[in-house]
């Protein structure tokens, strides 16, 4: 099963990510973690991604693919992976299905989790943080029980910028705008299998896994 993973930021994509890995030894393939692996081994490609990043500047596709071709030529990949955070654009998919053709292992499915905008706000504005031990809550699903002091270690929670929410709406608007029209382009391909992303994990997971026709 060689799948491609969809969903705005906060829809829970990863979390059942991480279950298809546990139970079905699908390796989880994100571009981020290959781009810092790269660099940090210092590979001709990623030589040539820190060259872009030093600059400030965006790693372009073409180095970006490479990482991804040389990844899925490793044996793990043979019996499936899991595409996670690549493509982020139609142009980027096209690039990617023409890469993958010649390699003799086109998309099975691309998974898209699917979750209301007002849900989204919720789970990531509401997140806080311990200072002091890491842990997270959400003030909507996941609170402390003393507002604004952890459980754990009484420690002070804070809010990231990161979950502040003028930067969520951003994030959500670029994903709308770039990533959401790759529902479009897979589904006219028909291998876009959509599930809801809102209940309980373990039950999403079920679908998930009904709707790929695993076992």
């Amino acid at each position: 099963m060689r799948i491609v993973l969809l969903g705005a930021p906060g829809a829970g994509k990863g979390t059942q990510a991480k279950k298809l890995i546990e139970k079905y030894g699908m390796p989880q393939i994100s571009t981020g973690d290959l781009l810092r692996a790269a660099v940090g081994a210092g590979t001709p490609l990623g030589k040539e991604a820190k060259s872009y990043m030093d600059k400030g500047e965006l790693v372009p596709d073409s180095v970006v693919l490479g990482m991804v071709e040389e990844r899925l030529k490793q044996d793990d990949c043979k019996k499936g992976y899991i595409l996670d955070g690549f493509p982020r654009n139609t142009a980027q998919a096209e690039a990617l299905d023409k890469m993958l053709d010649a390699l003799g292992m086109s998309l099975s499915a691309a998974l898209s989790v699917d979750v209301p905008f007002e849900d989204l706000m919720k789970r990531l504005t509401g997140r806080r943080t311990c200072k002091a031990c890491g842990q997270m809550y959400n003030i909507y699903f996941k609170a402390p029980a003393k507002e604004g002091t952890c459980d754990k270690c009484s420690g002070e929670l804070f809010q990231r910028d990161d979950d502040k929410e003028a930067t969520i709406k951003k994030r959500l608007e670029v994903y709308n705008a770039q990533t959401a029209p790759l529902i479009d382009y897979y589904g006219k391909k028909g291998i876009v299998k959509s599930v809801t992303g809102t209940g309980n994990i373990d039950d999403i997971f079920k679908t998930v896994c009904e709707k790929l026709g695993l076992k």
